[in-house]
């Protein structure tokens, strides 16, 4: 199965924008997550809760850096996103994502987020 870029960025922006429903129905039924303050495996129904807020971001905005399909059954893509918290904070971070190919899709497997430091709009590392 090959992927197509176009219709996994259209996936991983789901997860910026919708809520919890959308991440029990792309997610896989575990996924291993990393951002600075935890790391850890959640199955579908925990990291599902953590989105009751759909309306966490606005305004994202991701620039796909790089794309590896190692199998025909997983790929794995980073970006740089921006977006703006539902507070108005505006936010930065490197991301990565991997899917695995199920009979019912692309689903979630993995998510890594290293925050930027965001001054008045501009990246800096």
């Amino acid at each position: 199965m090959t992927a197509s870029e176009k219709e996994l960025l259209e996936i991983e922006k789901g997860f910026w924008a919708l809520g919890e429903a959308y991440f029990k129905a792309h997610a896989d039924k575990e996924c291993l997550v990393a951002f600075p303050d935890m790391a850890m495996a959640m199955s579908n129904a925990d990291l599902a809760a953590t989105a009751k807020n759909p309306n966490r971001w606005r305004d994202l905005s991701i620039d796909l850096k790089g794309m590896v399909e190692p199998g025909s059954d997983v790929v794995m893509l980073s970006y740089e996103a921006h977006a703006t918290r539902e507070g108005g904070e505006p936010y930065a971070a490197l991301v990565s994502s991997g899917y695995v190919h199920r009979a019912d899709g692309w689903k979630l497997m993995f998510h890594c987020q290293t925050p930027l430091t965001v001054d008045h709009g501009k990246k800096k590392r």
